[in-house]
């Protein structure tokens, strides 16, 4: 949490580096002579860095500088897009038309600047094959290299293969660009509408590691 800088008379330092309104240097002097400068100008003497020594202080509208470091720290936010982890489930033995489906959803999850961690699900003598998820997910990846890079190899987890799919920078900075181009977070509405209802072909959000993204995911397609 940011802590307020002092401004006039709660500076406590016997003399300040003062720093003009327009960034000019003005140099060491007395904080009753930089108070009375400030005075003069009709401007605010705010210390910008307690920690130097002397502190520096500069003349400034105190007032107008909080509105704007609001109004910048609020289009910050509104402009921040949170990191999403969405999951792609499919069977090793998956039907040539529904793979075509589920990679379209990852397409689409990756243009929108979100991870992907898509899944093999083995079942009964499935589990023996690993080989099959394997060349899938390998299939997959060589299918979306422009948009994404596989930050998490094909990883073996109980029943399932596990590998995690992320958007390359410029994708993501593309997403972001177009978000902030409409004003505000991105519409998942149609994210929710595409969701299979099955489990094997459902795509649903994950929390996303707190090592990894630092954000929870919202819920899947």
């Amino acid at each position: 949490m940011s802590v307020e800088p002092r401004v006039n008379e709660q500076i406590r330092a016997r003399e300040v580096r003062l720093v003009g309104p327009e960034g000019e240097q003005v140099g060491i002097v007395p904080l009753e002579r930089a108070l009375q400068l400030a005075a003069d100008v009709d401007l605010d003497l705010v210390e910008v860095a307690p920690m130097a020594r002397p502190p520096v202080c500069k003349l400034m509208d105190f007032g107008k500088f909080k509105y704007e470091s609001a109004l910048k720290a609020r289009e910050a936010r509104r402009n921040q897009q949170q990191t999403v982890i969405k999951e792609m489930k499919l069977r090793p033995k998956i039907d040539p038309h529904d793979y075509e489906t589920k990679k379209g959803h990852v397409v689409r999850f990756l243009k929108a600047g979100d991870k992907v961690k898509v899944t093999i699900m083995f079942r009964g003598r499935e589990q023996s094959r690993p080989e099959l998820g394997y060349r899938l997910l390998r299939r997959l990846e060589s299918e979306i290299t422009d948009l994404g890079y596989v930050e998490a190899a094909p990883k073996q987890d109980g029943r399932n293969m596990i590998m995690v799919l992320a958007p390359h920078r410029a994708v993501k900075a593309s997403a972001v660009a177009a978000t902030a181009s409409r004003g505000g977070p991105r519409d998942r509405a149609a994210d929710e509408s595409a969701a299979p209802a099955a489990e094997d072909t459902a795509a649903v959000g994950e929390t996303a590691p707190a090592g990894d993204t630092g954000t929870a995911a919202t819920s899947g397609e």
